[in-house]
């Protein structure tokens, strides 16, 4: 690796399941990693965990900063978000509280961590010596019939993430339609033209989500001209803005998106137009995508007993441009949940004689 980074990779064979269904594996072990070693290295030489992490962020003005491993972070705030979730969680006034609880006989801890994440799997400069050539690129067709209703195939397929709720909120506000007449269809190339290659690596949105948007803006192109000869204006002079085309300085007299629509199916289209308003556009991001975050957990410890009880859970996450909020709150609390549950439920243990599985339904693994 370019930096100077070298590492070693240790293979033991046994006769435990070796992987399983879950999501995100791989990012919580390595971040826990990281900021245990963080923990420890600020036990170690006397200074607060928060100090250290402060003194080792990436600054807002070294952006876009090139790590060891030779990826590029675009963008980020990663100790504003710290603050803000220092602020929200009182850990400023967490050593007074946890003193007073402990002349109360109670036993109070609180631990935090930050994080960066690698997502929008897909730019092909990067992934293509790891995939035989392939570009990791996601595909999208935009669709307007002439009744103002418009149909997007795209290829990812949604197993629980809201695709079909995101992905038509992009089309609505880039094609300037209503939410409601926009059909989503995804993941099955038998019935439509999108190509893609899966849903995996937090790549939907980033990489799908902008063929989305970019076969919508060449559909408006279009509907630009078909707009201006029914305006009988230049198509240079015609400016669309919330769904409706109108002469600039103009506004009063418009087109909307479904009157342009329903001309694009008819007689007397511009010359060199052709007929119908669709577009197919393959994205292949220029880079991936870096959201980050900062998290502040207290708990309450029974030292008898080993009983972990959360008092707060604080978390300030930057995730870039949100789509939809309530799909964005609910991953948040689904990540948070997940991780509580990895931290102190959820346990694959064998028996150490036999090496016959013990938790192998629900009710055992948790």
């Amino acid at each position: 690796w370019p930096g100077g980074i070298a590492a070693r990779t240790v293979g033991v064979l046994t006769n435990r399941v070796p992987t399983d269904p879950y999501r995100g594996a791989g990012r919580p072990e390595a971040t826990h990693l990281v900021e245990r070693m963080l923990d420890k290295l600020a036990q170690e030489i006397g200074m607060d965990p928060v100090a250290v992490r402060q003194k080792n962020f990436v600054r807002p003005e070294e952006f876009p900063f090139t790590n060891n491993f030779g990826l590029v972070y675009d963008s980020g705030n990663y100790n504003g978000a710290l603050e803000r979730a220092l602020q929200l969680s009182g850990y400023n006034d967490f050593r007074r509280r946890q003193e007073q609880a402990r002349r109360d006989g109670r036993y109070l801890g609180i631990g935090l961590s930050t994080w960066i994440e690698i997502c929008g799997f897909g730019p092909s400069a990067a992934t293509a010596p790891a995939t035989g050539g392939l570009a990791l690129v996601e595909s999208a067709q935009v669709r307007v019939h002439p009744t103002g209703s418009a149909q997007v195939f795209v290829g990812t397929h949604a197993h629980g993430q809201g695709h079909d709720t995101t992905f038509a909120q992009i089309a609505a506000d880039t094609l300037g339609l209503p939410y409601e007449p926009i059909e989503m269809r995804h993941g099955d190339t038998a019935e439509g033209p999108a190509f893609g290659y899966g849903t995996y690596g937090s790549r939907s949105l980033a990489v799908g989500g902008m063929a989305v948007r970019t076969a919508g803006k060449q559909i408006v192109a279009k509907a630009q001209k078909i707009a201006a000869n029914m305006l009988e204006a230049s198509a240079d002079d015609v400016v669309f803005d919330q769904g409706r085309f109108h002469v600039r300085g103009n506004p009063g007299s418009a087109k909307t998106m479904a009157e342009v629509a329903f001309a694009a199916y008819g007689a007397g289209l511009p010359a060199g137009t052709d007929h119908g308003l669709e577009a197919t556009s393959y994205f292949d991001p220029p880079n991936f995508v870096w959201p980050f975050g900062s998290h502040v957990c207290e708990v309450e410890v029974d030292p008898a007993t080993g009983d972990v009880k959360l008092l707060k859970y604080t978390a300030v996450d930057d995730c870039g441009n949100i789509i939809n909020p309530l799909i964005v709150e609910g991953q948040l609390h689904g990540g948070i949940a997940q991780g509580i549950a990895q931290a102190l439920f959820e346990e694959v243990s064998y028996d150490p004689q036999t090496g016959q599985l013990l938790t192998g339904t629900l009710a055992d693994y948790l």
